[in-house]
């Protein structure tokens, strides 16, 4: 009998409801050709929601959602609330609440054209970054003292645990591992001057003796950041913190293409994670259906590889692919001359003849 799979789907602000509803299609018709189901349960949180009831993320939805194989989400934020209010009463509790402590992003380049590169290739474009997800100053540990005054001050504190640190180390040596690329990881951090990340670098030295098959590689962040428009080649698998990983994967975004393009997984391995394009709420393109879904649909790839259904994530990639590369959806930004659902429409078309990789 098909497996079928329970899917929580939060399309959230802005441009998310059109991206996640291309994203749901393809993730629909993908389940009917490949063999398996999908149980979807909707959510409405988001900006709307709150302004109509003063919700952000009900304990009982919260509870709800942790009983699904997995979450969908589009895009949270809206100008008409206070900065970071959405993010950290839904994405962040999610992220912490659900204990996603890897947030995996794939950096790969589909089609030379796409890359403001200079004569880079596929082949020179083809990483990822392992970002912790939990921790750093993205916990919530701030204050403010005489606050609106000439004398405000402001804190926030990082947080590192030895804990935290080592188990996404330690999922970074495994997944370097099961690329079977070049077999190499590269730890970037800023130990020279954020002292508190010593127990990054002690810790990546630590592990990284159990794994002496795979070669190991240090950068701080301001070098890596180089490295990355500079030689993109040089890396296969990346690990860092929080803050120094959701600044590196924005760069390394747009040498893929674009934010278009870039998916996200955060993943608690064998519980339910969370897919996401990594694009913004983007509320001035809201509702016109001209933000390209590619970057969800490719979410959905990502969804569907770590559920287990490897056949069917790789018919999506392939599929986005190919349109890429023969240019049938010629850019990944609003300006390409194909509507969200032109997009969608021809990632549909082409699902079911493509030839998917064994």
């Amino acid at each position: 009998m098909p497996k079928t799979y329970a899917i929580a789907v939060i399309p959230g602000d802005g441009i998310g409801p059109e991206v996640v509803r291309e994203g749901v299609r393809v993730l629909e018709r993908v389940a009917a050709v490949d063999g398996f189901g999908v149980r979807l349960t909707r959510y409405p949180f988001g900006a709307e929601h709150y302004l109509a009831t003063k919700e952000i993320f009900p304990d009982s939805a919260f509870a709800e959602v942790r009983g699904h194989d997995a979450i969908l989400l589009g895009a949270i934020g809206d100008p008409r609330l206070q900065v970071g209010m959405l993010e950290f009463g839904i994405i962040m509790r999610m992220r912490a609440g659900l204990d996603l402590y890897v947030n995996l992003r794939p950096v790969k380049l589909y089609a030379e054209h796409l890359c403001p590169l200079k004569d880079k290739t596929p082949e020179d474009v083809d990483f990822i970054v392992v970002r912790e997800n939990t921790e750093d100053a993205y916990t919530g540990m701030y204050g403010h003292f005489k606050k609106g005054t000439p004398d405000e001050i402001a804190t926030q504190e990082i947080l590192f645990t030895r804990k935290g640190t080592e188990r996404v180390v330690r999922y970074a040596f495994d997944l370097a591992r099961r690329r079977g690329k070049r077999k190499k990881l590269t730890l970037v951090d800023k130990a020279n001057a954020v002292r508190a990340m010593d127990l990054w670098t002690r810790t990546f030295e630590e592990v990284g003796r159990e794994y002496p098959d795979i070669a190991r590689e240090h950068a701080y962040i301001d070098a890596a950041t180089m490295w990355c428009v500079k030689n993109p080649e040089w890396f296969d698998t990346v690990v860092t913190s929080n803050m120094f990983g959701d600044i590196l994967t924005d760069l390394a975004a747009m040498i893929q293409g674009g934010l278009g393009v870039a998916a996200s997984g955060n993943i608690h391995p064998g519980k339910v994670s969370l897919f996401e394009p990594i694009h913004g709420s983007a509320p001035k393109y809201a509702g016109k259906n001209v933000a390209n879904p590619i970057a969800t649909i490719m979410a959905v790839s990502m969804m569907l590889d770590y559920l287990g259904e490897t056949r069917a994530a790789a018919r999506i990639e392939d599929t986005v692919a190919g349109l890429l590369r023969s240019k049938r959806i010629p850019s990944l930004g609003s300006d390409s001359g194909l509507s969200t659902s032109q997009v969608g429409d021809l990632v549909l078309g082409a699902l079911e003849g493509v030839a998917v990789r064994s």
